[in-house]
C-alpha cells in the first residue's frame, strides 16, 4: 500500500513537472537587440554638477541567454571638456564596457512567456576607456597636463584606463510583442590606472583626484543619468524574446501510462488479501501439527522492500513481539518480478534474515523455507508461524 502511495505521488509530481513551463531552446543570434542612449555626466567629488555636465551619447548591443541573464557591450563618447583642462576635440573620451546583465524582474516573478511592461535591470562589469588629444594644438605627446600642487611638478593624465560601470535600468516595455524598451538608467563609472592630480584649474573647478589606482573610491567615480531606446531584433521562433514550450506529448502519454497502471494496481487491491490467504495456506501445508488449527493470531507478517532481503525498523518491531523460547516455523515469499530462481533465492533470503533475527532473540526457529512467488501480485513478505 505504501508502495502504492509514493508511486501515486511520484506520478504526480512528474505530471507537474511535465506540465511547468519550460523555455523553447534559442538559436545562436536569438534574443539580441540593439539600442542607442544619452545623458550627462559630472564627476562625483570636488565638483558643482549643474555648473559642469558633460553631455554624452553612446550605443548598446546586447543577447540574453536566458530571461535573467545576459551580455552587453556599451559604448559611450563624451562631449564637453567640463570640468577638466580642454583637449581641444570635439569628443573628449570614449569608453567601451562588457556588462553582465540581470533582469531582476524575471529572477524573482518569474518569466510569463513575454516581458513584463515595467522591469528593473542591473548592469556591471569592466572597460575601456580612451581620451582624445589635439596633437597640432595641445599637449603634442600626452593626452593631458596638470600640476602637482605640492611641489608644482607637471604631471601627466594617461590617454588610455581601465573602467569599470555599475547601472540599474528602469525599462518600458511596449510595442505589439514588446519588442521595444525605452529606459532610464542612473549609474556610477570608476576610472582605474593612471596618475591623477590637481589640475591647473584647480582654483576655479575645486577638483580632486585619487593617487593610488586602481580603486572604488569617490575620487575616482563619475556619476552620470542616460535616457535609452531598444530595439529587440526577431528570433527564429518568430518572436522577439523566449517562447515558453509546450508540453511534451510523448512524456505525457508515458505519465498516463503509469497512473493507468496503477489504478489497475489499486483496482486489484481486494485480491492482495487472496494472497495473503494463500500464503497462509501455504504456510499451514508446511506445518505438521496434528490435531490443532493454525490461526491468523499465530502468524506475524514482516514486510520487504523490493528485491531486498534486510529487515527494516517496522518488520524488526514485528518480530519483537515474538516471545523468547518459542518455536517459530518461517516461510519467504517474493513478488512476480523478475525470473523464477532469482525470486527463489530471495524468498530464502527472506526468510533466513528473518531466523537470523529471531534466533539472537532467544526464539527457537524449527524450520525456515523460501517459497518464491504465491499468487499475481506484490507479496513481499516473510511469515512466521508461532506454534
Amino acid at each position: 500500500m505504501f508502495r502504492k502511495i509514493g508511486l501515486w505521488f511520484a506520478a504526480a509530481a512528474m505530471t507537474v513537472s511535465a506540465s511547468a513551463q519550460t523555455l523553447e531552446r534559442s538559436q545562436t543570434f536569438d534574443n539580441m537587440y540593439v539600442g542607442i542612449n544619452g545623458g550627462v555626466a559630472a564627476k562625483a567629488t570636488g565638483n558643482k554638477w549643474l555648473d559642469n555636465l558633460n553631455p554624452h551619447f553612446g550605443m548598446r548591443i546586447g543577447r540574453w541567454f536566458t530571461p535573467v541573464f545576459g551580455l552587453a557591450a556599451d559604448g559611450t563618447a563624451y562631449l564637453s571638456n567640463k570640468p577638466y583642462l580642454s583637449t581641444a576635440t570635439a569628443i573628449r573620451a570614449t569608453n567601451v564596457s562588457l556588462l553582465g546583465t540581470v533582469n531582476f524582474t524575471n529572477w524573482f516573478g518569474g518569466y510569463k512567456g513575454a516581458p513584463r511592461t515595467v522591469e528593473v535591470v542591473g548592469l556591471y562589469g569592466i572597460g575601456w576607456g580612451h581620451l582624445f588629444r589635439n596633437s597640432s594644438k595641445l599637449y603634442p605627446q600626452r593626452a593631458e597636463v596638470y600640476v602637482n600642487n605640492k611641489n608644482g611638478a607637471v604631471a601627466y593624465q594617461p590617454a588610455n584606463k581601465w573602467t569599470s560601470k555599475a547601472a540599474i535600468d528602469l525599462a518600458f516595455n511596449f510595442g505589439r510583442q514588446k519588442q521595444w524598451q525605452f529606459y532610464i538608467e542612473p549609474s556610477v563609472t570608476w576610472v582605474f590606472l593612471g596618475t591623477d592630480r590637481q589640475p591647473v584649474a584647480q582654483k576655479t573647478h575645486g577638483l580632486s583626484f585619487s593617487d593610488q589606482q586602481p580603486r572604488y573610491t569617490l575620487n575616482n567615480m563619475a556619476v552620470q543619468v542616460s535616457g535609452g531606446f531598444i530595439y529587440h531584433l526577431p528570433n527564429s521562433n518568430g518572436t522577439h524574446h523566449f517562447k515558453l514550450a509546450g508540453p511534451d506529448m510523448s512524456e505525457i502519454n508515458r505519465l498516463n501510462g503509469v497512473i493507468n497502471q496503477l489504478r489497475d494496481d489499486l483496482a486489484r487491491k481486494p485480491k492482495e488479501r487472496e494472497v495473503v490467504k494463500e500464503v497462509i495456506k501455504e504456510v499451514v501445508k508446511e506445518v505438521q501439527v496434528p490435531g490443532k488449527e493454525v490461526k491468523v493470531e499465530n502468524l506475524v507478517f514482516v514486510t520487504f522492500a523490493q528485491g531486498k532481503s534486510v529487515l527494516g525498523k517496522e518488520a524488526m518491531a514485528a518480530l519483537d513481539i515474538v516471545k523468547p523460547g518459542s518455536h517459530v516455523q518461517v516461510v519467504g515469499t517474493a513478488s512476480p518480478e523478475g525470473n523464477p530462481e532469482a525470486n527463489q533465492k530471495l524468498s530464502q533470503a527472506r526468510a533466513d534474515a528473518v531466523a537470523a533475527y529471531l534466533t539472537e532473540r532467544g526464539v527457537v526457529v524449527d524450520e525456515a523455507t523460501g517459497q518464491g512467488v504465491q499468487g499475481t501480485t506484490s507479496n513481499r513478505l516473510a511469515i512466521v508461524y508461532v506454534k
